[in-house]
């Protein structure tokens, strides 16, 4: 079977979970490092957005879809549940963590950090304030969601798991989010858990955001 090629960049926690996924079915895959905006992203994503797919005459662009599709073309273990219920909880927590957690943890509380100091600026103390009560809150959720099994669906590792595993790495990296989540012990044991497997360890990112696309 073709070598599945992913485009993007192992600092983008959608990126991340890709590989992850490929990393747990044992998919030989290529990871082509590409900045945010390159042309190579827009030749699939309208938007330059990674991860991208390319797999024979297959492109796809967003995280949850190319997932989708590796979990049902390869084999090994499925990540994506077939029975009704547990897909459809698979889906909810999916959706929840890249439209709630994702914009509250990343690209609101951990940009107010990172942005300004890419330009030799301070952290933007009043975002982080205004933010660090939902970070709380939604940790909270998160925190009951693992409580009874250790894992967001059922008893098994999902696509849900590899979706918010890498949020919550970065999250950590800022000191706030890292005592939040400490403090939350459901969810501390949840990411001691499950940092420690191998797919988790081999997409360990560099330090930073992923690079932008600069034309020459």
């Amino acid at each position: 079977m073709t070598r599945p090629e992913i485009l993007g960049s192992l600092r983008s926690t959608y990126t991340r979970a890709v590989c992850m996924l490929c990393e747990e079915k044992g998919i030989d895959y290529q990871l082509t490092e590409t900045p945010l905006n390159a042309p190579a992203l827009y030749a699939v994503h309208p938007l330059g957005r990674m991860p991208v797919l390319r797999h024979g005459d297959v492109e796809l662009f967003e995280s949850k879809a190319i997932a989708t599709y590796l979990d049902l073309s390869f084999p090994g273990p499925r990540f994506i549940p077939s029975e009704a219920r547990l897909a459809g909880l698979t889906e909810q927590w999916v959706s929840l963590v890249n439209t709630l957690v994702d914009r509250t943890f990343i690209r609101t509380y951990l940009f107010a950090y990172v942005v300004p100091m890419l330009t030799g600026g301070k952290p933007d103390r009043q975002a982080i304030d205004a933010v660090l009560p939902a970070v709380r809150e939604q940790v909270a959720i998160l925190d009951k969601a693992v409580a009874a099994t250790g894992c967001l669906v059922g008893e098994q590792l999902t696509f849900a798991d590899i979706n918010l595993l890498p949020i919550l790495h970065r999250v950590q990296q800022a000191p706030e989010g890292a005592v939040v989540v400490k403090e939350a012990g459901n969810l501390a044991r949840y990411y001691e858990k499950h940092s420690a497997r191998p797919s988790f360890k081999r997409t360990d990112p560099p330090p930073g955001p992923p690079a932008r696309y600069r034309a020459a």
